[in-house]
C-alpha cells in the first residue's frame, strides 16, 4: 500500500479558507437551517464565490481543475459546519454536473454549466426510482429513440435539490440489457413538457436541503441530449464515478464525524459532575479517544482513495471501504458524543441533535454498508 501523499500547501490554504467560511458564515445559522426547513440560498452562493462548484472542471469554464484530495478537502470542511448544506453543495459540485461537463454540447455548457458553476443554477441528477435504489440494474424510466428524438417516461424518487433545480441529468434505459447494461444519462431542462415535480419528501435530517420525487410523461429531448458517445455506454460511465461518489460520501462523513467530537470534546472540559469535568472520567475519556482514533483512521482510508484517483488508479476497494468505515463511524461518533451530552443531548440546545439525525443519510448515500460489504468481499475475490 505504497504512499506518497501529503497535503500540498495549496490544498492547506484552501482548507483554511473554507474552514474560515464555515466558522463564520455557516456555523451560526445551522441550526436555523435545520429549524426552518429553508434551503441556504445565501451560503449556497458564497461557496460558488469560492470557487467550490468548479473545482473539478476546466477553467474554460469557469472551474479550477483541482485534483480529487482538494475535492475531499471541501466535502470534509463544509460538513463541519452544516450536512444539509455539505448535501446540496456536493450535488451541485458533483453528480449535478459531471455529465454535462465530460459529454454536454458546448451550448449546454454555455448555458447551464457555466451557470452551475457560478450557483447561477442548479444541477441535479436523477438515478434512485422506488424500485430500483441499491438494485439500480432494476430502473424502469425508459428512453425509446423516436427519430432524432428519445421520449423519457418514468418516476425518480430521492432526488436532493429536485425543487430547486434548473436542470437534470437523468438515467434512462435504452435497452433490456442485463443488470445495470442499457442504461443511459440524458440531459433535461426543468421546462421541458412532461417534466412534473412529484411528492415532497419530508426527512428525519438534513433539513434545509429538498428532496422530491421527480416525474417524466413523454418528455421528449433531442438525441444529442445523449449524454455519452453513444447509446449503452452508460454503465461504465456510471462505474467509473461510483469510487468517487463513495470517497466524497467518506468526506462528508469526515466532517460530520469531527464536528460532533470537538463538541463533546468541549462540553467534557465544561461539565462539572462529582466535584470535576466530566472529561476527567475513565469512561467519558476512552469513549472520546476511541472515536477520535477511528476518525482518523476513516481519514487515511478516504484521503488514499482520493489520492489514488489521482494517481490514474480505479480504487473500488479502497473507497468501498472508505465510505463504509467513514460513514459507519461519524454514525457511532455522534451516538457516543450524544451519551456524552446526555440530557443535553437530547434537547435541540446543542448541535449534536442535528448531526444525531443527519448522520443516518451517510449510511445510504454512495451505498448502503451492506452493499458496500458485498463490494469489498468480490474485491478480495470472495
Amino acid at each position: 500500500m505504497g504512499m506518497d501523499f501529503n497535503f500540498t500547501e495549496e490544498q492547506e490554504i484552501f482548507r483554511r479558507t473554507l474552514r474560515e467560511f464555515v466558522e463564520k458564515k455557516v456555523k451560526p445559522v445551522a441550526d436555523e437551517i435545520d429549524r426552518k426547513d429553508e434551503f441556504p440560498e445565501e451560503l449556497f452562493k458564497g461557496l460558488a464565490e469560492l470557487g467550490c462548484f468548479g473545482l473539478r472542471y476546466p477553467e474554460e469554464y469557469g472551474g479550477v481543475n483541482a485534483d480529487r484530495v482538494t475535492f475531499s478537502i471541501f466535502c470534509e470542511e463544509v460538513a463541519r459546519g452544516s450536512l444539509a448544506l455539505a448535501a446540496s453543495a456536493t450535488m451541485q459540485a458533483f453528480m449535478g454536473t459531471h455529465f454535462i461537463a465530460k459529454f454536454g454540447t458546448e451550448e449546454m455548457k454555455e448555458k447551464f454549466l457555466i451557470p452551475a458553476i457560478k450557483g447561477e443554477k442548479k444541477g441535479v441528477i436523477c438515478m434512485t426510482e422506488p424500485n430500483a435504489g441499491s438494485d439500480l440494474g432494476n430502473l424502469s424510466t425508459t428512453a425509446v429513440k423516436d427519430g432524432d428524438e428519445y421520449v423519457l417516461n418514468g418516476v425518480k424518487t430521492w432526488i436532493t435539490n429536485a425543487p430547486l433545480a434548473d436542470f437534470f441529468t437523468v438515467a434512462a434505459r435504452t435497452s433490456k440489457g442485463k443488470g445495470m447494461e442499457g442504461i443511459d444519462f440524458f440531459f433535461v431542462e426543468k421546462d421541458t413538457p412532461g417534466v412534473e415535480l412529484g411528492r415532497n419528501i419530508e426527512k428525519m435530517g438534513l433539513h434545509g436541503t429538498r428532496t422530491s420525487e421527480v416525474v417524466l410523461k413523454d418528455v421528449r429531448v433531442p438525441v444529442e441530449n445523449l449524454l455519452g458517445e453513444k447509446e449503452g455506454m452508460g454503465h461504465l460511465y456510471l462505474r467509473d464515478i461510483l469510487a468517487e461518489i463513495r470517497i466524497m460520501t467518506g468526506a462528508l462523513s469526515l466532517g460530520a464525524g469531527q464536528a460532533v467530537l470537538e463538541d463533546a470534546i468541549q462540553y467534557a472540559k465544561e461539565r462539572v459532575q462529582f466535584g470535576r469535568p466530566i472529561g476527567k472520567f475513565q469512561a467519558i475519556r476512552f469513549k472520546l479517544a476511541e472515536i477520535a482514533t477511528e476518525l482518523e483512521a476513516a481519514r487515511w482510508l478516504v484521503y488514499y482513495s482520493a489520492w489514488l484517483i489521482d494517481q490514474g488508479k480505479q480504487p473500488i476497494k479502497e473507497a468501498s471501504m472508505a465510505k463504509l468505515f467513514a460513514s459507519e463511524t461519524a454514525v457511532k461518533a455522534a451516538d457516543e458524543a450524544s451519551r456524552v451530552f446526555a440530557s443535553y443531548g437530547f434537547s435541540k440546545d446543542h448541535a449534536v441533535e442535528r448531526y444525531y439525525r443527519d448522520v443516518r443519510f451517510l449510511l445510504i448515500g454512495g451505498g448502503t454498508s451492506e452493499i458496500l460489504k458485498l463490494i469489498i468481499g468480490g474485491e478480495l475475490g470472495l
